[in-house]
This record gives C-alpha cells, sequence and structure tokens, in this order.
C-alpha cells in the first residue's frame, strides 16, 4: 500500500483561495492554534473565578451558583454546546446575531473547559492547610488580597499538571468547530480526503499537527510547571489533593 502513496498532493493547487493544498492545512493549523488559545484564555479565567467562588466560606449562595455552573457546561456534550451558540443563542439574544462562527467556537469551547478547569481550581484550593487562609486573615489581609497573594499561587502550583491536560484536551476539542464550518484541521482533513481522494496523506499529516501541537504544549507546561515548582510543597499537597 505504501508504494501508492503521493505525498505531491499537498502541492497541488486546490483551485480556491490557496495556491496548494499544503498552504491550506498549514491555514487550517492556525485557525485550529487561534481557536485553541482564545478558548483556553476564556476556560482559564471563567474556570478560575467559578473555582474560587465555590469555596468562598461565607457565601453560600455564590457557591450553589458555582456549583450550578460547573454541573450545566461539564454535562452537556461539547458538539450540542456548539450547536446551541450558533443556532440558538443568536435567536435569544438578537445582539448575538452576526456574531462570527470563530467567535462563537471560542465562547463554546472555552465555557465547557471552564467547568472542568473551576473543578481543578476548587480541589487545588481545598487541597492547601487551612492554616494558609487564617495565616493571610491574621496579617490583615482582604479575602481578595488573601486569595491572590496566599491561596492561588500555591493552587495554581498544585494543578499544573491537571491544566497540562485540558490545555492539550483544548487542541483537541477544537475539532468540532467544522461542524460550524470554521476552517480548521478536521474540516480541511474532510474536505481535501474528499476533493483528492488521498484519505491516507490527508488524515497522516493532520495527525502529525496535532501530534506536534500537544508535544508542544507538554513541553511547555513542564517547563512552567519546573519553574514554578516549590521545593518540598508541591509532592505533599498533590498527594493531599489526589485524595481529596
Amino acid at each position: 500500500m505504501g508504494s501508492n502513496w503521493d505525498w505531491q498532493v499537498f502541492l497541488t493547487d486546490p483551485g480556491g483561495k490557496y495556491p496548494t493544498y499544503l498552504q491550506w492545512m498549514l491555514s487550517a493549523w492556525g485557525w485550529t492554534v487561534s481557536v485553541s488559545i482564545l478558548a483556553l484564555i476564556v476556560a482559564l479565567v471563567v474556570g478560575s473565578l467559578i473555582g474560587i467562588i465555590r469555596t468562598l466560606p461565607d457565601s453560600p449562595w455564590l457557591v450553589r451558583l458555582g456549583n450550578a455552573w460547573v454541573e450545566l457546561f461539564r454535562n452537556i456534550p461539547l458538539l450540542v454546546q456548539i450547536f446551541l451558540w450558533y443556532h440558538v443563542i443568536p435567536a435569544l439574544i438578537p445582539v448575538m446575531k452576526g456574531v462570527p462562527s470563530f467567535v462563537l467556537v471560542v465562547l463554546a469551547l472555552g465555557f465547557f473547559t471552564s467547568a472542568r478547569i473551576a473543578e481543578q481550581v476548587r480541589s487545588g484550593i481545598q487541597a492547601l492547610p487551612k492554616g494558609q487562609r487564617y495565616a493571610g486573615m491574621a496579617v490583615g489581609f482582604t479575602t481578595p488580597q488573601y486569595y491572590r497573594y496566599v491561596i492561588l499561587p500555591m493552587a495554581y502550583r498544585i494543578i499544573l499538571p491537571p491544566l497540562t491536560s485540558e490545555t492539550m484536551n483544548i487542541f483537541k476539542n477544537s475539532s468540532v468547530a467544522f461542524a460550524v464550518s470554521v476552517t480548521e484541521l478536521t474540516m480541511f482533513a474532510m474536505q481535501a480526503q474528499e476533493e483528492t481522494s488521498r484519505g491516507i496523506e490527508v488524515y497522516l499529516a493532520v495527525t502529525a499537527l496535532y501530534v506536534v501541537s500537544a508535544f508542544a504544549i507538554n513541553r511547555i507546561m513542564a517547563f512552567i510547571e519546573k519553574k514554578t515548582r516549590v521545593p518540598g510543597f508541591i509532592v505533599s499537597a498533590s498527594a493531599g489533593g489526589g485524595g481529596h
């Protein structure tokens, strides 16, 4: 079968806006990276906020709100959420009409992942010794201050490994963007395979780009984890968090 492979297909003209299939594929990779990075930013900001309010000691209604957010976005399949953002939200909220599919996919993927990150942030905070909270209060910190300066810096160090997995998952989950016509890698693969009948070459190349992306994320997150590690703390705290 290998003798029948034709990698020259990537140098042929697809007859559209791109001179070659290779350039089309690299453009699709750029869309995949863009969707993933922007969705990750949304997920980190929203997930951190939800994770924090789920640990506030004196705000039970905020805790319930945070719990509802996690259960809502975690229990609805991502593809369904994509279609809700694309078909339903613009019909219910007129200001969302005309919003590009790219933005809707970023929001859907970001909010979906925020529920998972919120759970990790909550676990990381609760894995910390309660004495750290009391120490922050003892020196006169307000609640936002002791979260910012005492609790969150250590909690984020604890959850870096699962955050690495979530970051890699975002790149993989970005493939659902094809369902609303965002020209990322999966859509490229489907269209190029149909046009060229070279599915093996096309899907192998696309798979290689996903692998390269995942490997790059893994190395970047490993570097961050190494640079932010607190000697003698992460191992014990992580063990405690794992059993929580």
